[in-house]
């Protein structure tokens, strides 16, 4: 970081500091406590005229890539790189592209810092409400920073008290292992598969590991369906999340419960496979007489 955004950074309590976002030559702003506020070598400040601007974002990047840019060459074709601790940069700039793929990204205009938190215990109301005598399948859903993988990590934990869990960890943000292989600690019965894509891995790692549990996140297009679905056909349960929000797709998912979270500290909606509310824990008032208010 920029020494006066790494001042104002240790000047804010960092428990509630969930997303940077830097753009060339504007305002940075933060999500911090759940809104978006501006930053300036103090802390949180109200006026964009006080915040701080950074122009050279593509030095920024650079100096993030410790490994060298080879190393992130791959994640680079999905327009993001994951540091070590599970810290997510999302890149905006120029997608080269080849065939129709994106290649790499240059230029590079705008970065989106996600930070992750490992809060114990945060999952504890879904777990009690969706687990009986055996593993059940879960999927957490909401719109992007929302505390998925934060819940995703917690569940985790609690599956792990008595499954044998399999982490398929595309993104490295679940466990976020460090070079030397160790990350969060999700208990003595984890194990965990990093990089590739969910369907090669989950047919791989559940004929080598016998897992109970499968615990993934962002699922999303066709291949990642059939990897729950292999999962599923296999016997095993499964706990994952994804970005997508409507009914109509999230009921053609082998699931036994959904799990809509409302925004970071505010509850979750839990439903069983027909949509109908088993548990609300959001505190908000909607109609109830459709699932998503």
């Amino acid at each position: 970081m920029p020494p006066e955004l790494k001042c104002g950074i240790d000047c804010i309590n960092n428990n509630f500091l969930t997303e940077i976002r830097i753009r060339r030559g504007q305002p940075v702003i933060i999500q911090y406590c759940g809104e978006y506020v501006y930053i300036n070598r103090y802390g949180v400040c109200r006026c964009a005229d006080e915040a701080i601007r950074i122009y050279d974002v593509d030095g920024l990047l650079a100096s993030a890539l410790s490994d060298g840019l080879y190393a992130y060459a791959e994640q680079l074709k999905s327009a993001f790189i994951t540091l070590e601790g599970g810290v997510r940069i999302g890149i905006a700039g120029e997608y080269v592209t080849e065939n129709l793929k994106i290649v790499t990204v240059r230029g590079v205009t705008s970065l989106n810092v996600r930070i992750p938190h490992d809060v114990c215990g945060c999952a504890a109301d879904i777990f009690a409400a969706t687990q009986r005598k055996n593993a059940c399948s879960v999927l957490i859903f909401s719109p992007p920073g929302f505390g998925k993988t934060t819940m995703l990590r917690d569940m985790a934990r609690h599956f792990a008290k008595s499954y044998n869990v399999l982490i398929v960890d595309e993104r490295n943000e679940i466990y976020a292992s460090d070079a030397d292989g160790d990350g969060y600690k999700l208990g003595e019965m984890c194990d965990v598969v990093r990089g590739g894509d969910k369907l090669s891995a989950f047919s791989s790692a559940i004929r080598a590991m016998n897992p109970q549990v499968i615990v993934t996140d962002e699922l999303y297009g066709e291949r990642d369906i059939a990897a729950i679905k292999y999962a599923h056909d296999c016997g095993m349960a499964v706990c994952a999340s994804t970005h997508v929000t409507d009914e109509s797709l999230l009921r053609e998912m082998p699931f036994e419960f959904f799990c809509r979270l409302t925004g970071i500290g505010r509850g979750v909606i839990i439903y069983d496979k027909n949509f109908d509310i088993v548990r609300d824990y959001s505190g908000n008032d909607f109609d109830r007489s459709h699932p998503f208010g």
